[in-house]
């Protein structure tokens, strides 16, 4: 979701703003622009409409000088992608960038209007820095003034002001939206993500809920909600975490879904003793007393969600719920003192979640951030952060994120197996030598790539495509048709294979492929008999199997073998097969891999 960049420089700022920009560009955005503070004073700005080249060119053909400028990446919410509509938005003498949704802006607008105010666009952020020009006006300082608009602002929102005549100024504030503060040497920077600083700077301090930030190029100042001056940790981020570059991939799924052995391997070290005989969770991890594990997430995070449903239940005796993030608390949901809160986000900033997860405080024993950004919004409310190690992930269809997040949650379902007597130290121990064996064997399957290759190009052809599954695998059923709806925009849909005959089998014919999930493992037989019932009706079935699956199956117009591997590993490695194949097909078809249509890496609002 949108993208945000503010500097305070001593150079020129409109291509160092740009640069940064594209590095936010993997959170998804149809439009783009700058404004920036002349050396006069004066205020001036350039936007565009679609890709950030459309405003590299108009600011090749018009120069935007200056010193001190803000940037944005908008993905539209209110109001069509326009040059109207994009951000930054100007009125008076104040220029305003905003992620977020302000809820009460049309009680503002008219407002505005009444008073006299002209809009030019039909977003809700223009109420602010209209809202915000009226206070100027009459008489307020720079810093009064925001702090007199934010106080009227109903909804979420990171947002950071400039002034015109201020060229040692910018105002920063977060509410609900992740902004952060980089420190440089005579410069600084506020950004959505701290990838957006980098090279500029590694120092960064992550803004807490309701504070403001006033920024000159001598330092900053925060205050909290009440406007009392704060203190925030000053983190030292490491080079690692702004790696993302292709590494000579084609796009960045691509690289993201190659680097999941090496992912894995660090996820694995990370929690894992050095004898590797029992795990090294982080304190605070504790289902001992659990009685009942509560999952929450969106997207692909709640799929890995529903896997972890089957771990925890089969190997901790643990009753599982698990929540889509968005519907969670606005069912008023039952929560008890024994409850454990698992909640699931590679950001960890999405609005849902956070939402979530602050419903929950209080009312349970405690919450669990899996996480990839141990700095963001979740990782710092939750009672105990457990990051995945997945490095950065800039492809909008989560590759490296989903398998860290399922090995995590693995090894959560063990801990808590051991905690509450269902695994002794040996039984543990065996465990985690099947788990140890997990990035060779992605590894095996991420070579199954030509394959997958080649039966894409008829996938990509259709205009239907199944998915089935059963147990841990039916999750992965519905991860594998998002994949391929989110990048190829062919339409698919995930079922549990024993759900067929009650309704899905109508759709079967030559024209629906149906990709059928079967490890050879306790549910393989039925899984094979819901697939020759689609044969049966001249389906055109393409069976992910085992060796021995592949052979007990009977002939099938397509198949691809997996390694074979203890059926508890099964989701994680059949991850990989229903990842190349969306990715193939979306480039058969010629779509935007990394930043499909519509979608944003980040959803920061509800």
């Amino acid at each position: 979701m949108c993208g945000i960049v503010g500097i305070l420089g001593q150079h020129e700022v409109s291509p160092i703003i740009l640069d940064a920009l594209r590095r936010l560009e993997y959170r998804g955005y149809d439009s783009a622009g700058i404004a920036t503070l002349r050396a006069d004073g004066a205020l001036d700005r350039r936007r565009a409409v679609g890709k950030l080249w459309a405003l590299s060119d108009l600011l090749v053909h018009d120069p935007l000088p200056g010193r001190v400028g803000i940037g944005h990446t908008r993905w539209a919410t209110h109001g069509a992608p326009t040059v109207e509509n994009a951000h930054p938005h100007h009125a008076g003498r104040v220029s305003v960038v905003h992620n977020g949704i302000i809820e009460n802006f049309r009680t503002l607008r008219d407002e505005l209007t009444a008073e006299g105010a002209n809009f030019e666009s039909a977003t809700d952020t223009e109420t602010i820095v209209q809202l915000t020009a009226r206070h100027l006006g009459a008489g307020m300082d720079p810093e009064t003034a925001a702090r007199a608009t934010l106080a009227r602002l109903d909804g979420a929102f990171a947002l950071v002001f400039l002034f015109q005549d201020h060229p040692d100024l910018l105002i920063g504030a977060r509410k609900g939206s992740p902004l952060a503060v980089g420190h440089g040497a005579g410069e600084m920077y506020l950004g959505s993500d701290a990838i957006a600083l980098a090279p500029l700077t590694n120092r960064v301090t992550y803004l807490d809920e309701g504070d403001v930030a006033v920024l000159t190029r001598a330092g900053v100042t925060i205050s909290d909600i009440d406007g009392r001056p704060v203190q925030r940790p000053l983190t030292e981020i490491g080079a690692d975490q702004f790696q993302v570059d292709k590494a000579g991939h084609r796009h960045f799924m691509a690289k993201e879904i190659a680097e999941q052995p090496s992912v894995l391997r660090a996820t694995l070290a990370a929690h894992t003793a050095p004898d590797g005989r029992s795990l090294a969770l982080p304190e605070g991890v504790d289902f001992t007393t659990a009685s009942r594990v509560v999952l929450v997430a969106c997207g692909t995070a709640h799929y890995a969600g529903q896997v972890a449903k089957y771990w925890f239940e089969q190997l901790a005796g643990l009753p599982v719920e698990c929540d889509i993030a968005s519907e969670f608390r606005y069912r008023d949901p039952v929560l008890t003192p024994g409850d454990v809160v698992v909640l699931i986000s590679q950001s960890g900033e999405t609005a849902d979640t956070l939402a979530a997860l602050r419903h929950t405080a209080g009312k349970v024993a405690r919450s669990v951030a899996v996480v990839n950004v141990p700095s963001s919004s979740i990782a710092r409310e939750a009672d105990v952060a457990v990051p995945i190690h997945a490095g950065p992930e800039i492809g909008v269809a989560s590759t490296k994120a989903f398998t860290a997040q399922l090995t995590v949650l693995l090894m959560l379902a063990l801990r808590a197996a051991e905690q509450r007597g269902r695994l002794d130290a040996g039984a543990l121990a065996e465990r985690l030598e099947t788990l140890a064996a997990l990035p060779e064997l992605v590894a095996q399957a991420i070579a199954r790539d030509a394959a997958i290759a080649t039966l894409a190009e008829a996938l990509a052809e259709a205009r239907d495509v199944l998915f089935l599954g059963r147990g841990p695998l039916y999750p992965l059923a519905l991860e594998g048709a998002l994949k391929l709806k989110e990048i190829s925009y062919i339409h698919a849909e995930g079922y549990a294979a024993g759900e067929l005959k009650h309704g899905p089998i109508a759709l079967i014919d030559q024209q629906v492929p149906v990709v059928v999930m079967a490890p050879h493992d306790a549910l393989f037989d039925k899984t094979v008999s819901n697939m020759h019932e689609v044969l049966a009706r001249n389906g055109q079935v393409l069976l992910i199997s085992d060796p021995v699956g592949l052979a007990q199956a009977g002939e099938v117009p397509h198949s691809l073998p997996m390694p074979a591997l203890d059926p508890l590993l099964a989701p994680i490695v059949y991850a990989v097969p229903a990842q190349l194949l969306a990715y193939h097909t979306a480039v058969a078809r010629g779509t935007d891999v990394d930043q499909p249509r519509n979608l944003a890496k980040s959803v920061t609002v509800e």
